[in-house]
């Protein structure tokens, strides 16, 4: 998307918190954020596709969705890679394979007890509520699928989003902790707003666009673990390096 550069007006580190508050109030009103889609600009040109959700099928990418809480990827994919050699990457192998079996496959993704018991809820799920179809479970509304996902044991706002984005092209803007530091670190958000309030921001100041949406999260997981690290940040090798608010630009020098 086109837009032209804006580049936020430096202000003093005390009234950071009350600026970020107005922000949001203004942009929950009227879509007052154009930062945002200057932001997305500046990240596809500098580093381009991320080629994000990796998965072979929709129920892979859920499979995914579970197992990436609270660990890094490369765990997840070797875990996924035990399941694809036992034939279980489906909603009938998952939910036919004993629960020890199960756990013993997603060990490397950590908390693999948890996550079985997880895996194991969202396919009885989608059996009683959906008859083992995601062409069914997919064709609900976005509102009324997203509260059933957030009833299932295990799935909480940013995994049902991630279902619902990379799974199931519903236009939602998955939020997670990179998203909440780049807003934070550049004066758009204060860090207590709810998770509804930091998603419905992104929806309601950019195009609606599933594909859009997939790729902005894509890259700011980038940004997040390349450049906006939660210490030691590369503020000065981050293609957000001019939008920093002044006060915090001194403070990473």
């Amino acid at each position: 998307m086109a837009a032209t550069r804006i580049v936020p007006t430096p202000e003093p580190a005390r009234n950071r918190a009350s600026a970020a508050t107005e922000r949001l109030a203004r942009a929950e009103a009227a879509g007052a954020l154009p930062e945002l889609g200057v932001y997305y600009d500046a990240l596809q040109e500098a580093y381009g596709p991320q080629h994000w959700w990796p998965g072979r099928t929709r129920f892979e990418v859920i499979v995914g969705a579970i197992l990436t809480q609270n660990t890094s990827w490369s765990n997840v994919e070797k875990a996924i890679a035990g399941l694809r050699r036992a034939h279980l990457l489906s909603p009938e192998a998952i939910e036919q394979v004993s629960f020890e079996k199960l756990s013993e496959l997603i060990r490397p993704s950590g908390y693999f007890r948890q996550k079985a018991r997880k895996l194991k809820a969202f396919v009885d799920f989608l059996r009683r509520r959906h008859e083992r179809s995601l062409t069914k479970m997919f064709a609900t509304p976005t509102d009324g699928l997203r509260e059933q996902l957030l009833g299932i044991h295990g799935i909480g706002p940013e995994t049902a989003d991630s279902i619902l984005l990379y799974a199931g092209d519903h236009l939602v803007f998955v939020v997670d902790a990179y998203a909440r530091r780049i807003l934070e670190r550049h004066g758009l958000a204060e860090g207590k707003e709810s998770y509804d309030a930091v998603r419905r921001l992104f929806e309601t100041n950019l195009p609606a666009s599933a594909g859009l949406f997939n790729e902005y999260h894509a890259l700011i997981v980038y940004v997040g673990k390349n450049f906006c690290r939660k210490s030691n940040p590369a503020c000065e090798q981050c293609a957000l390096r001019a939008f920093l608010p002044r006060s915090e630009e001194e403070r990473q020098r």
